[in-house]
């Protein structure tokens, strides 16, 4: 009798946790306004928040 070997994947790097995008967005969100519902949101929205946010901040400089 043999004994099936089992195959454990690991994922690591960007499939294994939170992005940095998400991470952005939602901290930059909770700071903007204090709500959990809208930071879940922007917490998926990512990338497309984050430049948003920076985008119509008023005082705010590429440079």
């Amino acid at each position: 009798m043999s004994k099936a070997k089992r195959r454990i994947e690991v994922r690591t790097g960007a499939g294994a946790t939170v992005g940095l995008g998400s991470i952005l967005a939602i901290t930059l969100s909770w700071s903007a306004n204090h709500a959990i519902g809208w930071a879940v949101i922007h917490g998926f929205l990512n990338w497309i928040y984050v430049i948003y946010y920076l985008c119509t901040r008023d005082g705010w400089t590429w440079f």
